[in-house]
């Protein structure tokens, strides 16, 4: 490989044994083009034969694919659609225990309710008898459940406008983090053109569109904003479209350059009230 000092292969000047080296090399490295490496990096002298080279490659690059995911997986966007899952999962299993508890303590007292405020006065209870007090300790877990939904969605409201702070500002933090979640990452959401955005959420109804059997969704999730929701019925779609185009840009720019740019707040509500005006006219 003397021909080509200026543009070595991964392996050059490192040793087979130190795997975090070549890790560094694949990870970081390029080529200008595709060349002879198993022959070059025996020529070199980094490795004996071309058998052990891609032996070395192989460990390099599985370990290198290893370190990759890892660091995905705690990326600050990751970490949101976890916690934003896990919020869904405890509110889902909340709702379904929170009608056992008002079932079986319904036998006890002709007062239960089917509610969380119920649960969390049942759990401060003191039980007058053995079995209450099995009814009284069921209401502790599933009011420390709903608890730990609280605390979630505190830890949303603070997160997400770190990781996308134009998107926080203009879909708030919930739903921001709902469509992170939806596109699978902030990088993810950032490459998606708006009509996607518009519809995420809604894959089953523009599943069934697109097979010929319902009409096209005008949004998914992003009803839950008050600029699609509180817009009339005729006029939600192009609310939906407006606000879907806006979220876009603004994925694009948390994920590329982090930088707040409160303009895009404004050209929104401009939008959105320019196509709410249309009922008055």
């Amino acid at each position: 490989m003397t021909t080509h000092d200026a543009d070595p292969g991964w392996f050059a000047g490192l040793d087979p044994e130190d795997l975090d080296s070549g890790v560094d090399a694949i990870r970081d490295g390029s080529a200008t083009e595709p060349r002879e490496w198993p022959q070059e990096a025996v020529e070199d002298g980094a490795i004996g034969d071309k058998s052990t080279y891609y032996d070395w490659l192989h460990e390099a690059t599985v370990a290198a694919s290893e370190r990759a995911v890892a660091e995905r997986e705690r990326a600050s966007d990751q970490q949101l659609i976890h916690a934003i899952r896990a919020l869904d999962d405890c509110e889902r299993v909340t709702n379904e225990l929170t009608e056992r508890v008002a079932e079986w303590a319904g036998t006890h007292d002709c007062d239960a309710t089917v509610d969380t405020e119920y649960v969390q006065e049942l759990a401060e209870r003191e039980p007058e008898d053995a079995l209450e007090s099995h009814i009284v300790t069921f209401a502790s877990r599933v009011a420390a459940l709903d608890d730990q939904a609280t605390e979630l969605r505190a830890f949303i409201e603070r997160w997400t406008p770190d990781v996308a702070p134009n998107l926080s500002a203009l879909a708030g933090s919930e739903l921001a983090a709902r469509l992170i979640a939806l596109a699978g990452g902030l990088g993810d959401l950032a490459k998606k053109p708006s009509g996607t955005v518009q519809v995420l959420g809604a894959e089953d109804a523009l599943f069934a569109h697109l097979r010929g059997g319902a009409t096209s969704p005008k949004h998914g999730v992003i009803y839950l904003h008050e600029a699609v929701r509180g817009t009339s019925p005729e006029h939600r779609g192009s609310a939906a479209r407006a606000l879907a185009g806006k979220l876009s840009i603004a994925a694009r720019v948390d994920h590329y350059s982090g930088e707040r740019k409160p303009e895009l707040d404004d050209e929104l509500a401009e939008r959105i009230e320019r196509i709410r005006a249309r009922d008055e006219s």
